[in-house]
């Protein structure tokens, strides 16, 4: 199974990033699939998470500003961010194989990209 993480960056605050993760088709299909985040110092902590009806759930924290999609024909996932915060700064991590959108111990872990956001 591959999580092929790729998007991260540098962004002002208040910018915008968008996030994609390519992942393995039985790693995909018909699994919730979602993005976590670890920022320097704290635990990884739970973003979005989109399941094959395109149901989502998001962290209070990123309500609002943040948008999970999937893209079923290219097993793909995407996560677009907008009006971005500095404490949105961490290593995000794209994860599959949930069993469902509320799943916090997911199957697979992708390898990680790095957002930065600058004050």
């Amino acid at each position: 199974v591959q999580l092929q993480a790729s998007g991260g960056g540098l962004a002002q605050a208040g910018g915008s990033l968008r996030l994609s993760c390519a992942i393995s088709e039985r790693a995909f299909r018909p699994y919730a699939v979602g993005w976590f985040r670890q920022a320097p110092g704290n635990e990884r902590e739970f973003v979005a998470s989109v399941n094959w009806r395109d149901q989502t759930h998001y962290a209070d924290s990123v309500k609002g500003r943040f948008t999970i999609s999937r893209d079923n024909a290219e097993n793909t996932v995407h996560l677009q961010m907008n009006s971005l915060k500095p404490e949105d700064t961490a290593i995000y991590y794209c994860a599959a194989g949930m069993t469902t959108i509320y799943d916090r111990t997911p199957r697979y872990w992708g390898q990680g990209t790095l957002v930065t956001v600058s004050s």
